[in-house]
C-alpha cells in the first residue's frame, strides 16, 4: 500500500497507538501494527473518507463481540472477560476481522463514531459557567444519544472530594490552576435539543450497544459512567433531531427560541468536518451571531480543526482545548479557558 490515502490511514493508526498507550493498550498493541496487516487497511480504505478513522474500525469490531461474546478475541477484551488474555491479541484480531469481513466493511460504510462520552460535560460545566446568569437554551451539536445535554443533573466531584450537585450520575474531573472548583454553581438550562448526522434513540438496543462499542475496552471506568448516564436519561429523555451542523444550525436554534440564551456546544465533533465544512461552521456561527446574543463552548483538538479560535500558542499543541466564543451586540469575543483531558477527567487552566 503506497497510495496517499493509505499512508494517511497508517499515519493515524500510529498516532493513536502513541496517545492511547497508557489507558488503552489493547487498541495501542493492534494500532502499533497497521502497517504489516493489509486486511486491515483495505478494511479501512473500502470506508468513506470520513469514517477512516482508528475508532470506527475499533467500534466495529467491539459492537459484534458485544452482540456475540463467545469468539475467542473476548479474552482480551477486559470488558467481556474476568481475567483478560495478556498476551498477543493481533492474530485473532485479524482472524476476527478476516471472517466477519462483510459485516465490518457494512459497518464502516454506514457508521460513524458515536463518543457520547459523557465526562465531557464536565468540561461544558467550565464552559457554561463562564457566561452570565440566566436561564439558558442548550443545542448539542453531534449529539449522538443527546447524554450530555443533562449537564444541569449531573454530579461533579474535584480531586479534593468537594462535590457540586446531586444525583446518580457523579464524574470526577481534576482541576489544575485557579480556580480550582469546576464552576461556581450549575447552570439553569429551560430548553434543550441535539442535532446529529444520525442520532441513538436511547430506547434503541442496537443503537446503545454502538455507544457502547465506541468506548475503548481497557477502560472499565468509562463503561460504568455511560451506562448509569444512559439510565438516567431514561427517565429525563431530551428532543434529538437528525440534521447537518452547518445547515440545520439556524433551524435548530430557532426552535429554541424564548427558552434563554442559547448556547451551542461541540466537543470533539468538528475533527470529523472537512476544512471546508468547518470554515462554513464557524462562517455560519458568524452570521448567526450578528444578529443574535449567543455562545459556542468548545473543546476540540487544534491541530484537527484548523479554524478553532485558540491562541497562537495553543494552535498546534496535542490535545483538546476548552474555549468558549461569545456574541453579544454583533460583537465576538474568542476565550481559551484550559487544555483538558478529551473524556473530561482533567483539565488545566490557562
Amino acid at each position: 500500500m503506497t497510495s496517499d490515502a493509505a499512508a494517511k490511514v497508517i499515519a493515524d493508526f500510529r498516532a493513536f497507538s502513541a496517545t492511547t498507550r497508557r489507558r488503552a493498550p489493547l487498541y495501542s498493541s493492534i494500532s502499533s501494527r497497521i502497517a504489516d496487516a493489509p486486511l486491515l487497511l483495505n478494511l479501512m480504505l473500502s470506508a468513506p473518507e470520513r469514517a477512516r478513522v482508528p475508532v470506527n474500525l475499533f467500534a466495529a469490531v467491539h459492537d459484534l463481540l458485544l452482540a456475540d461474546r463467545s469468539d475467542r478475541l473476548a479474552r482480551y477484551y477486559p470488558n467481556l472477560t474476568r481475567n483478560p488474555d495478556g498476551g498477543d491479541p493481533m492474530p485473532e484480531f485479524l482472524a476476527f476481522c478476516s471472517a466477519r469481513k462483510p459485516q465490518l466493511e457494512a459497518s464502516l460504510a454506514t457508521r460513524f463514531p458515536q463518543t457520547n462520552e459523557i465526562g465531557r460535560s464536565a468540561l461544558f460545566l467550565v464552559g457554561f459557567d463562564q457566561l452570565e446568569r440566566g436561564p439558558k437554551a442548550h443545542l448539542d451539536l453531534g449529539a449522538s444519544a443527546g447524554l450530555n445535554l443533562m449537564v444541569d443533573r449531573l454530579a461533579y466531584r474535584d480531586v479534593d472530594g468537594g462535590q457540586l450537585g446531586e444525583s446518580d450520575v457523579v464524574l470526577e474531573c481534576s482541576v489544575r490552576g485557579e480556580p480550582h472548583q469546576l464552576a461556581r454553581s450549575l447552570p439553569g438550562i429551560d430548553g434543550r435539543l441535539g442535532l446529529d448526522v444520525a442520532p441513538v434513540d436511547p430506547a434503541d438496543a442496537a443503537g446503545l450497544r454502538w455507544l457502547k462499542a465506541c468506548v475503548w475496552p481497557d477502560q472499565a471506568d468509562r463503561f460504568r459512567r455511560l451506562e448509569a448516564a444512559i439510565e438516567l436519561m431514561g427517565r429525563h429523555p431530551v428532543e434529538l433531531w437528525q440534521g447537518d451542523i452547518v445547515d440545520d444550525l439556524a433551524r435548530a436554534l430557532d426552535h429554541l427560541a424564548g427558552r434563554g440564551h442559547p448556547v451551542v456546544t461541540t466537543s470533539w465533533v468538528l475533527c470529523y468536518l472537512t476544512p471546508d465544512r468547518q470554515r462554513a461552521f464557524v462562517a455560519e456561527l458568524e452570521r448567526l451571531g450578528e444578529g443574535r446574543d449567543l455562545s459556542w463552548v468548545w473543546a476540540e483538538s487544534p491541530p484537527l480543526v484548523g479554524v478553532l479560535p485558540v491562541a497562537p500558542a495553543l494552535a498546534g499543541i496535542d490535545g483538546t482545548v476548552l474555549g468558549v466564543t461569545t456574541w453579544r451586540g454583533g460583537v465576538r469575543t474568542d476565550t481559551s479557558l484550559a487544555r483538558c483531558h478529551e473524556h473530561g477527567y482533567w483539565l488545566h487552566r490557562l
